[in-house]
């Protein structure tokens, strides 16, 4: 009994699933922010990041945006991408062992803002908002990257981030389960579903869940349980996918899905007996995936299959596949067609859209964002972006590829589906971006 009071790791997650309860208070929300906030700037700078706290006070930052924002937990909308970057930033400058900043990440920060000059924002719509909603994600991202360009971090230290990451959906759990309808109720169809994600956007609900199941699922694989309990993990991954699925938001359930596949992949060929652990993977993975189908398939009378293989509630087959994201990525394509070398400028694709439809649409996809409003420099920002990681990558050891091709495709199908909204793909892609130290007792060979 003394060694579980004793368990930092249960408490945290017990709290975590109370917390949901809490949050249903918008005044204890805004006073949490406030308080994690400024415990966090007052550890680093106490601690003068010397085992990178810095980070895991970034994880749970990054991890919890969502959470905050469909709490009303937010003292304003951004204040989890400024509170990041200000903490690595901070750390950067206070720790005792400096490292070098990186010039290709200054050189695109540079990037984003010559899209500034060329911004046509129709009066009287404020062109600081215009501004600021479009480049707070990039822009947090480059100075995250200034960060984590090359720092080494241990398999200990980063399953430590991924903890902390990973705490507040399962916040979201309970939060959900409190905040949702009886799911008799609800009416399931072939859209995204606001009623089962607490009334809050089911694309960014969906993507904070399965970073939840993605981090105690990489947990498992590890071997080093998440809540010190493994049944207790078991419980919560399936349930963190399964409420996933009730999103009916299908971005975020895939790419935690590609994500989780490439690490269990690469995991798996870093150690022995790699044909024997492939089987016996693949045989409890696909047992426990169909259960959970199968059982949401049941709670939602069949919707969920109508929703992935693009149907609409009476079984017909819908025309796009993106629900309406492919005449937006069009738009922005044009945008380049006609402004190849700067684009429309900062936050013009709206306006643009606007004018064409009559329906103010803003980008759910960073990609083409980029590609419409900045042009050529947008394409020279996508390399960049492109290139780094994957040169990061390339000397590293399979173990190590399996958590930095996970990081990278969790940044980049995400920005393609809901942007850089939140602060979470900035924050992935810096994980990207680092050395992992490895010692042959890291890797588990089965």
């Amino acid at each position: 009994m003394r060694k579980l009071f004793k368990n930092t790791r249960f408490f945290l997650v017990i709290f975590h699933l109370l917390l949901g309860f809490f949050l249903l208070n918008q005044n204890f929300a805004k006073l949490y922010s406030i308080v994690i906030v400024s415990i966090g700037f007052y550890h680093i700078y106490k601690t003068k990041n010397r085992n990178q706290e810095a980070v895991l006070w970034s994880a749970y930052l990054a991890g919890s945006d969502v959470l905050f924002r469909m709490s009303n937990g937010m003292i304003f909308h951004e204040l989890h991408k400024y509170a990041i970057a200000a903490y690595l930033i901070f750390a950067l400058l206070i720790e005792k062992q400096r490292k070098p900043i990186s010039p290709i990440f200054l050189f695109y920060i540079l990037l984003l803002l010559i899209g500034i000059s060329f911004s046509d924002i129709p009066y009287p719509e404020s062109i600081r908002k215009a501004i600021t909603f479009n480049l707070s994600g990039p822009i947090s991202l480059g100075l995250i990257a200034l960060y984590f360009y090359k720092r080494e971090i241990s398999v200990k230290r980063l399953l430590d981030v991924l903890f902390y990451l990973g705490l507040p959906s399962i916040a979201m759990l309970s939060l959900l389960y409190l905040k949702t309808p009886d799911l008799k109720t609800i009416i399931f169809g072939g859209v995204a579903n606001f009623a089962a994600s607490g009334g809050f956007g089911p694309n960014q609900v969906s993507t904070v869940l399965g970073v939840g199941a993605f981090v105690l699922s990489v947990h498992l694989f590890y071997k080093k349980s998440y809540s010190t309990f493994i049944i207790l993990d078991v419980l919560l991954i399936i349930y963190l996918f399964y409420r996933n699925l009730l999103t009916f938001s299908r971005g975020g359930f895939i790419t935690a899905v590609l994500a989780l596949g490439f690490f269990i992949t690469f995991f798996v060929l870093a150690g022995k007996n790699t044909i024997k652990n492939i089987i016996k993977y693949a045989g409890i993975i696909g047992i426990v995936g169909i259960s959970i189908w199968l059982y949401t398939s049941d709670v939602t009378g069949g919707m969920i299959e109508n929703r992935y293989t693009n149907k609409n509630a009476r079984g017909v087959k819908k025309d796009d596949v993106t629900s309406g994201r492919t005449g937006i990525f069009e738009s922005e394509l044009d945008g380049l067609y006609e402004n190849p070398i700067f684009g429309m400028g900062v936050g013009s694709g709206k306006y643009k859209r606007l004018e064409e439809t009559g329906m103010v649409i803003a980008s759910h996809n960073e990609v083409s964002r980029l590609l419409g409003e900045h042009g050529l420099i947008g394409i020279i920002i996508l390399i960049i972006l492109f290139i780094v990681p994957l040169f990061n990558s390339i000397n590293q050891p399979l173990f190590a590829k399996a958590f930095l091709g996970a990081f990278f495709i969790f940044w980049f199908l995400t920005i393609n589906h809901s942007a850089m909204r939140v602060s979470f793909p900035g924050f992935i892609y810096g994980l990207s971006l680092i050395r992992i130290k490895l010692n042959e007792e890291n890797i588990i060979h089965r």
